[in-house]
């Protein structure tokens, strides 16, 4: 028999993760979600997976777009991360303010952010409550210099100390 999700929950928020936006695109429009369930796959071929929970409409725009982009935020980013969760309800577009480009896909990549990856779909697989994406990486980049990275732990929002 399954954990209970209770239990469940709380092992995995004492798991520190990074924060990203999932961005694509809807009948030519701009979307996107925070999302902390992101990891490489594959180095050859760049792979990248995310998992996305089948209620939310971005998932179904990832899988009728095809593509995806992944932006990895700063510890400066922390107002990017909460707009895209949905906890600034009064800020309609969730791009505004936000300096975005499109590399191969066409979906958003913030030029601020820590670094983007922007994919092509090449795998959806089924895993409960969400789909488990996997992208092939067709243009990334980074900043280039060490930035503090903006962290989900404990069900809060945080940031790197030095051991």
């Amino acid at each position: 028999m399954a954990v209970d999700a209770q239990s469940f929950k709380e092992a995995l928020a004492q798991w520190a993760s990074g924060v990203t936006v999932v961005t694509t695109l809807h009948e030519g429009e701009p979307i996107g979600i925070t999302a902390s369930s992101f990891s490489s796959v594959s180095a050859e071929p760049p792979q990248i997976l995310i998992c996305v929970n089948k209620r939310l409409f971005t998932h179904r725009a990832i899988e009728e777009q095809g593509t995806f982009a992944v932006n990895i935020l700063g510890q400066e980013h922390l107002e990017w991360g909460k707009r895209f969760a949905g906890m600034i309800p009064e800020i309609e577009d969730r791009l505004a303010g936000i300096d975005a480009a499109s590399a191969v896909t066409g979906c958003p990549v913030f030029t601020g952010a820590l670094a983007w990856l922007d994919c092509r779909l090449i795998h959806a697989y089924d895993a409960g409550s969400h789909s488990v994406f996997i992208g092939e990486v067709l243009a990334a980049a980074a900043r280039g210099e060490a930035a503090d990275p903006l962290l989900y732990y404990y069900r809060d929002w945080r940031t790197l100390t030095d051991a």
